[in-house]
């Protein structure tokens, strides 16, 4: 018994750290939003000069800044989010499908290329990419760079392969007799794939979506890089970068606008936690 309760209380105690670690940040910004830009510089862990009233002239001061405009930037990541989402769930289920249901070796060559490009890191094909992008909305007679089409075409093209490896493990345990049935009903490929796969898919559709979420809303290096860090376009983590450079000291006022750019992706998180997990596991043992 005493070996067995040994056992539990390692892994616990590591698991506490490990939770310490990664929470301590998020602590120290939400303690510090509560205060004035010197009480942060005397004692930025405690509560000490903590106030209700400081955080609301704090986020009043923010919001209303006009260096930072809060609600263009937060529009711009709320569409290029959503639509990069929406379309990566779509050709990303298709994509998946078609991969499952054709077992040739194109079918098979396509998804280890998926799985591939997994492993390569974005550093080593930013530059080449901005190049294509430059040279072929040149020859298109568009703006691939700096524009909101553009960005989300390469949050697809990046999101792509995790959202085709994740949904192609959950549709090989979908019965083939389910879409045998639907065509002898006279139903077309399409209505197969949009009226019985989709619907199917939705537990690891809600998993795919919150992680990609979580990724293309906190992401700063691609907008930068795309959209520019002086460009009219600014996603929010580019927006709260450059409000970093206009207030360097003004702790009170950069810790807030981090606190604004992290907390929708924290709220989405704790509700859709439990889907999260459920299609992990799902998609893991499918």
């Amino acid at each position: 018994m005493v070996q067995k309760k040994s056992s539990k209380v390692i892994p616990m105690i590591l698991a506490i750290i490990i939770a310490v670690y990664v929470l301590f940040p998020f602590y120290l910004v939400l303690i510090n939003i509560f205060k004035n830009a010197n009480s942060i510089v005397a004692d930025p862990i405690s509560l000490a000069g903590a106030s209700v009233s400081q955080f609301l002239q704090n986020l009043t001061n923010v919001v209303n800044n006009s260096n930072f405009s809060f609600w263009t930037a937060f529009g711009t990541s709320v569409v290029v989010t959503v639509l990069s989402l929406v379309l990566l769930a779509l050709f990303g289920g298709m994509a998946a499908w078609v991969i499952c249901r054709n077992k040739t070796k194109w079918s098979t060559a396509i998804y280890m290329t998926f799985i591939a490009s997994m492993t390569i890191p974005f550093q080593v094909v930013m530059l080449p990419m901005i190049s294509t992008f430059r040279d072929v909305g040149n020859f298109l007679g568009i703006s691939l760079l700096q524009s909101i089409p553009g960005i989300v075409f390469a949050y697809c093209g990046f999101g792509g392969a995790m959202t085709v490896f994740i949904l192609t493990g959950f549709i090989k345990n979908i019965p083939y007799e389910l879409e045998e049935a639907a065509s002898i009903d006279g139903c077309s490929p399409e209505g197969i794939f949009f009226r019985i796969i989709l619907p199917l898919l939705k537990p690891v559709i809600v998993t795919v979506t919150i992680l990609n979420g979580m990724w293309i809303w906190n992401d700063y290096l691609l907008p930068s890089l795309m959209l520019g860090q002086s460009g009219k376009v600014k996603t929010l983590p580019v927006a709260v970068q450059a409000f970093v450079g206009s207030y360097v000291k003004q702790w009170d006022l950069i810790l807030t606008a981090a606190f604004l750019a992290m907390i929708p992706m924290v709220i989405i998180f704790l509700i859709a936690q439990k889907q999260i997990m459920q299609g992990m596991v799902e998609g893991a043992v499918k």
